[in-house]
């Protein structure tokens, strides 16, 4: 495996990871109770969530590679933008943690809706605190290893 993919593929589980976490943590702040099935309700993106409920360990392996295949999408998708558009080079603090909210917006209004999900009402608070925990858990890791990986090939 080459160097892109390696650094490619530790950014996506580092922030796939830290995003998950992320995820039950606040879910679990929000409700009180720990979401066992948060898992199973990414799976229903596919398989309806009335079926994904009701699924087992298996329904949550799907949930978690679904997880982790957009992870990997975004994390690719700027690692390829990142030598290509010179604004992403400035400060990568801000650019990461605008891109976490791209990456926020666009799970919002383009991906979601396109799943089997139900539509859930738009809630412009809890949209901003979901989109600022991306910017800092995903987009800034993110932002941040791509330049690193950048410079090491100038380096080298």
């Amino acid at each position: 495996m080459n160097k892109f993919w390696k650094a490619l593929l530790s950014t996506a589980l580092l922030v796939g990871t830290t995003d998950i976490l992320a995820a039950t943590l606040m879910s679990w702040a929000r409700s009180g109770n720990f979401p066992f099935k948060l898992l199973h309700y990414i799976a229903g993106g596919a398989l309806g969530l009335e079926r994904s409920m009701k699924g087992s360990w298996g329904t949550a392996l799907l949930g978690l590679s679904f997880h982790y295949f957009i992870a990997v999408s975004f994390t690719l998708l700027f690692f390829l933008a990142f030598p290509r558009l010179s604004f992403l080079r400035g400060n990568v603090y801000l650019t990461g943690f605008l891109y976490g909210v791209f990456v926020g917006a666009c799970m919002t209004f383009i991906v979601l809706p396109l799943t089997a999900l139900p539509p859930n009402p738009f809630k412009l608070l809890n949209a901003l605190q979901g989109w600022t925990v991306l910017g800092l858990v995903l987009g800034i890791p993110i932002a941040l290893m791509a330049k690193r990986y950048y410079l090491s090939k100038l380096i080298a």
